[in-house]
């Protein structure tokens, strides 16, 4: 059975915790042998990273330095964790990826040449095989997530939201499985398990 890299993208309140729990279902009634991770983060430096990227008390970080810090976490994750489980066979699907830099730091930060280039160095030439986008309006999401507390990134304001959305809406045509998530989470599964199952995992 071939091995894939598949990621999952959407703004928060996108519903990929839910669905990220059916694929792990999913694979295990298959027996494929997986490794589930996350971004930033996934490794020991990669979790430091993150509560540094994501502490609301850091609200003053600079936009490159926040750049920077998602690319640093990524190298790591890439070079530590993901390829070494492709090498060998797994499965690896990431909460989040290299798209979450395009469309944050790129659109919703203005940085976009620049979180291409610093980003081609992290990825290493290790792409996802498969990226589901979960699409909703930043509305609708910060509304399903309204009643608990909000990382940095979540605490930003409503129009940075709607350029990060919208950046994902750009990168969503040229490469990513669009789905639209704002539905029942079991027909958002359906949809994704037809992806999987011509997959042949």
């Amino acid at each position: 059975m071939a091995n894939y890299f598949i990621s999952f993208e959407g703004g928060d309140g996108s519903g990929k915790s839910t669905q990220l729990d059916n694929i792990r279902k999913y694979l295990e009634d298959k027996g494929v042998e997986y490794l589930f991770t996350r971004e930033p983060g996934g490794t020991p430096i990669g979790e430091k990273i993150r509560d540094v990227i994501l502490d609301p008390n850091t609200m003053e970080m600079e936009d490159v330095t926040e750049a920077m810090l998602y690319a640093a976490s990524r190298a790591q994750h890439v070079r530590e964790l993901i390829k070494p489980a492709l090498d060998r066979g797994v499965t690896v699907v990431c909460d989040r990826f290299v798209d979450s830099s395009y469309a944050y730091q790129g659109y919703g930060r203005g940085l976009e040449e620049m979180v291409k280039v610093i980003n081609d160095y992290a990825v290493d030439g290790c792409m996802p095989d498969v990226t589901f986008f979960l699409d909703i309006t930043p509305e609708d999401a910060m509304a399903r997530i309204s009643n608990r507390g909000h990382d940095r990134l979540e605490k930003q304001d409503e129009e940075f939201h709607k350029k990060v959305y919208e950046g994902y809406k750009a990168i969503s045509r040229d490469r990513m499985i669009n789905i639209d998530a704002n539905r029942d989470p079991e027909e958002v599964w359906q949809d994704i398990k037809k992806v999987l199952d011509d997959l042949c995992l």
